[in-house]
């Protein structure tokens, strides 16, 4: 699908690093322009939800956006993993963050499917940088209004389709189940990858199974190999528009200990990455990195691999919106 950002215009990338220390000046996601200096339109627009009222556990994650900001000073323009310059195929900016009531969990989850409608209808792609997983429901909600039900990758520890916590129908352990009961999401295509620990009970799994969802555990990925857990993944998503979605605790705690749930026996970093390399090939039509909380974490080890992470996931996003200007250019 074609962005509203004009395609004949040159992407305004990064600042040059080797001008401008990276330690310098305001952190945007990988010192990329704002969205107010690119005339308020891009193809992907990096968002920032500032929101962890729906912890179960530990707080923090309203935090981390701002942190894998932080993080991302050392990113640079070129992906040799996937051989593209990103920000030079397709415009990537920064939108700053959605303001949401921490008070209200209701409202927040109302205000954040609203600001997602507003970017998705400028023709943008969301890479959205949490805050806790309570957000993936409105942004599910509104990406689906724009494509329909959409496939869903769901890299996490836990399930997160819950039905309840203290009778709280929205918190960061129910949203799948919720956007299953809403429609939103196409059930022949929906898949957990990395899940692990103690569970409240077999039901858990049986109640996951009958809407839909595959499981891919972190055990499984390290006895397959990322190769073939990619090619798995790839066959049950098809060409249907996909969402990743992404909880950093997916990541093994030595990996990722600055987060709200920890749970041993994850997969590395790297493996999480060359499982997103080895997607290039579906529709990925928006993606969220959540549940980083700065606060748990050591020399920026959570943040780093979440801004690499992100990185990733801008990268696929970046390369098809190239490849399918390309092809309507050839076609003219």
């Amino acid at each position: 699908m074609t962005s509203s950002y004009e395609t004949s215009a040159t992407p305004r990338g990064p600042v040059d690093s080797s001008r401008i220390p990276r330690y310098a000046g305001p952190a945007t996601f990988a010192r990329l322009p704002r969205l107010d200096e690119v005339g308020g339109r891009t193809d992907v627009a990096v968002v920032g939800v500032p929101f962890d009222s729906g912890v179960s556990y530990r707080p923090g994650a309203r935090f981390g956006g701002n942190a894998i900001r932080e993080a991302s000073r050392l990113l640079r323009p070129y992906n040799p993993a996937q051989d593209a310059s990103p920000f030079a195929l397709a415009q990537v900016a920064d939108a700053g963050d959605i303001a949401v009531n921490p008070f209200d969990i209701n409202e927040a989850v109302e205000t954040v499917e609203a600001a997602a409608d507003d970017l998705l209808a400028t023709g943008a792609r969301l890479m959205t940088l949490g805050g806790d997983h309570t957000i993936a429901l409105p942004l599910l909600r509104s990406v689906a209004k724009k494509h329909g039900p959409v496939a869903l990758l769901h890299f996490d520890a836990h399930l997160d389709t819950w039905d309840t916590y203290f009778g709280a129908e929205y918190t960061h352990g129910t949203p799948f189940r919720r956007a299953v009961e809403e429609g939103i999401l196409d059930t022949s295509a929906l898949s957990h990858v990395g899940t692990r620990g103690p569970l409240y009970g077999k039901q858990d799994l049986d109640d996951d199974a009958k809407m839909g969802f595959g499981i891919v555990t972190s055990a499984d990925v390290m006895r397959r190999g990322v190769d073939e857990v990619a090619d798995q993944l790839r066959q049950r998503i098809g060409d249907r528009p996909l969402y990743i979605s992404i909880d950093i605790d997916c990541l093994d705690p030595a990996f990722a200990p600055g987060t709200g749930t920890p749970e041993a026996g994850g997969m590395t970093s790297r493996e999480l990455l060359e499982i997103l390399r080895g997607l290039v090939s579906c529709n990925l039509v928006s993606a969220d990195v959540v549940e980083v909380a700065p606060a748990y974490d050591h020399a920026e080890i959570t943040s780093v691999a979440a801004s690499h992470t992100a990185y990733e996931l801008t990268t696929i996003m970046s390369r098809q919106i190239a490849e399918a200007r390309a092809q309507e250019k050839a076609a003219k």
